[in-house]
């Protein structure tokens, strides 16, 4: 029974503050596992665009074959898909956004001690932080600051790239991007990231 009392004591202390924190942390990674799956359906759709197999884009996605020909059955009778440019070289922001956090990633990867934009990296892999123009802003920022810390040990490439990526998101071009802006930015991200490696 005294157990039983202190448990009921124990519950009735904690705060609303308290339960308000600990289920904010939950959403979180409830909502990062919601857009996840949102992404992949988005990433699958790209997949048949380009003429993938079921079976090579259920081995990619690591899902079953039947729930991948669900899928692709869905896609193959909506809308039209759309096409899509694997060149670096867009304008439009979330292609821009994507270039960004792939720098971001290379250089907190490069530094992992040291980077100021490291913490803000995992933020956005956690999906804590989203794609707002504040939070883009607050990310251009820090990668500047590591280019200049850093700027002995990094290659000139990772310059050029923020270079390209700041006039960009400057001065947004009017571009009718197609593909989920989500799609658009993962794609730009690995390129961005595979472009700085073989540079390097």
């Amino acid at each position: 029974m005294a157990g039983e009392h202190d448990t009921r004591q124990n519950l009735e202390s904690l705060t609303e503050e308290q339960a308000e924190r600990m289920l904010a942390d939950m959403n979180e990674v409830i909502r990062a596992g919601e857009e996840m799956r949102k992404l992949r359906a988005e990433m699958i759709k790209l997949f048949v665009g380009l003429g993938w197999t079921q079976e090579r884009i259920a081995r990619l996605t690591d899902m079953s074959q039947p729930a991948v020909s669900k899928q692709v059955t869905k896609y193959k009778t909506g809308d039209p898909l759309p096409t899509t440019s694997f060149s670096l070289d867009q304008q439009d922001v979330p292609w821009l956004e994507g270039r960004l956090w792939g720098l971001a990633e290379e250089i907190s990867e490069a530094f992992e001690e040291t980077a100021r934009c490291a913490r803000y990296v995992h933020a956005i892999a956690r999906g804590k932080k989203r794609f707002t123009p504040q939070n883009v802003d607050e990310l251009r920022r820090l990668v500047e600051e590591d280019l200049t810390l850093h700027q002995a040990q990094l290659p000139g490439s990772f310059r050029k790239a923020y270079d390209e990526i700041g006039r960009g998101l400057d001065i947004p071009a009017k571009v009718a991007a197609t593909g989920a802006a989500s799609v658009r930015r993962t794609l730009a991200h690995r390129i961005q990231r595979d472009r700085l490696r073989n540079d390097v």
